[in-house]
């Protein structure tokens, strides 16, 4: 078992000697971000373990400011905002470091009939896990996190109105050693307290834009490295700001380079890779990609700023297109051997893990199970490729799916219903909004 991670006997010993009094008690959201409930270590023990804990289920219903909103099917004031169970899943449990005498687990949802909640994340990626099973193949899965780091504390950010902050690095560290120790107090704690919760960090390095940085960890089964990336993403924020800074996944914090997550996925048959060889369950999972990526989109790039970071020349693809080992392209191969494997590079920080992880899942059994034939790949820029582009708005997206005979059939009409709800919840809230740009064009010339 990996340090950090913790079994039920592991736990109730830690609470008996004192180490241990609090379990952080959480499911994934919508926007994938993990909410819950602290629970006093002896009442999880002998009443949360065996029976889960209740939460209201708004919290797959709600914006990203917690609003509640119509035009859900599964939650309403209608319906009257009942509970859902949250089902701990005990493969999860492990201690965080970074919180005092804190363990935590992550939940699966159920109804209280005991029956599961589909437009869970997590569900979600479950469902596309025993689909892919049912063909003999498991997904191994890593995300490439990056995010921009302040000096600034998140209340000072907020006060300033997210403007005017400075960045822990002043000029593009890419890979620069003097750059990255510049942050490494921070980068350091960051990586020592995944490590000590049950992640294998590979390593961390600077990116493009000022104080931008990504933190790399070892690819695992496709649903632990979903878990993992939440709690991470969680982690280093809670650790900034213990720092007295903060960070931000925006997929578009400013003009220049924005956060992305690259998604690297392979699928084993038993013990053996079903990629090593370019084979051609490999080929049909990569056109599966492809012919799936516009109406997925979505599912990869959920908010209104997640579309700003599809821009020529900035290392986020706008072709739908693939290549080898070429970073201008939606969908790069890469690696060796067992090794070899498929990058997708239009999700951003933003993303929901489970969401994106379960599209790529889906999109690549279209592949398979339609016999798709692979494109020839594109070599040289695919920014100016004559290719199908990635959607440029929200809008394009969820109408691709919403439209998408592909994601009904992957995902069923109450997952694909819902987060179409989601955008055009999204969409209308940005519609209504006037923003700092309005003004400063036409305050005082207009």
């Amino acid at each position: 078992m990996a340090d950090g991670m913790l079994t039920i006997d592991h736990l109730s010993t830690a609470v008996d000697r004192g180490e241990i009094d609090t379990v952080v008690v959480a499911m994934t959201d919508m926007q994938g971000r993990l909410q819950g409930k602290r629970c006093d270590a002896r009442y999880f023990l002998s009443e949360v373990a065996t029976q889960g804990t209740e939460a209201c289920n708004y919290l797959l219903a709600v914006d990203v400011e917690m609003t509640t909103v119509d035009g859900y099917a599964m939650s309403s004031w209608e319906r009257g905002y009942g509970d859902f169970l949250l089902r701990p899943d005990f493969a999860t449990l492990r201690r965080i470091p970074w919180q005092p005498g804190t363990a935590l687990i992550l939940c699966d949802l159920e109804w209280l009939d005991g029956s599961p909640v589909v437009a869970s994340p997590r569900q979600i990626l479950r469902a596309q896990i025993d689909r892919l099973a049912a063909h003999g193949l498991t997904a191994f899965a890593g995300t490439e996190l990056e995010f921009i780091a302040f000096e600034d504390t998140y209340e000072a950010a907020r006060h300033a109105g997210y403007r005017g902050l400075t960045a822990t690095n002043q000029y593009n560290v890419d890979y620069s050693i003097l750059g990255t120790s510049r942050i490494e107090p921070l980068l350091r704690k960051i990586r020592t307290s995944m490590a000590g919760s049950g992640m294998t960090v590979e390593s961390a390095k600077g990116e493009c834009n000022d104080g931008q940085h990504e933190i790399a960890f070892r690819y695992k089964d496709a649903l632990t490295t979903c878990d993992n990336h939440s709690i991470f993403k969680t982690g280093a924020k809670e650790i900034a700001a213990q720092q007295g800074q903060s960070l931000t996944f925006m997929a578009k914090f400013n003009e220049r380079e924005g956060n992305s997550c690259h998604i690297h996925m392979s699928m084993r048959r038993g013990a053996e890779s079903a990629f090593a060889g370019f084979t051609d369950t490999m080929r049909a999972f990569l056109a599966g990609q492809l012919a799936c990526a516009r109406d997925f989109t979505l599912m990869y790039a959920p908010n209104i700023n997640s579309y700003k970071r599809f821009a020529k020349g900035s290392f986020a693809p706008t072709a739908v297109a693939w290549g080898v080992d070429n970073r201008t392209c939606a969908f790069r191969v890469v690696g060796h051997g067992d090794a070899l494997r498929v990058e997708n590079r239009i999700p951003g920080g933003d993303v929901n893990p489970y969401l994106s992880v379960a599209t790529m899942i889906a999109a690549g059994l279209h592949g398979i199970e339609n016999g798709l034939t692979l494109e020839e790949e594109t070599l040289g820029n695919a920014y100016q490729a004559d290719k199908t582009h990635v959607p440029s708005t929200l809008r394009e997206a969820a109408q691709l799916f919403g439209a998408s005979a592909a994601a009904r059939a992957a995902f069923g009409e109450d997952v694909v219903n819902h987060y179409l709800n989601m955008a055009r919840v999204e969409v209308e809230a940005f519609d209504a909004t006037v923003t700092d740009w309005e003004r400063m064009r036409g305050f005082e010339r207009l």
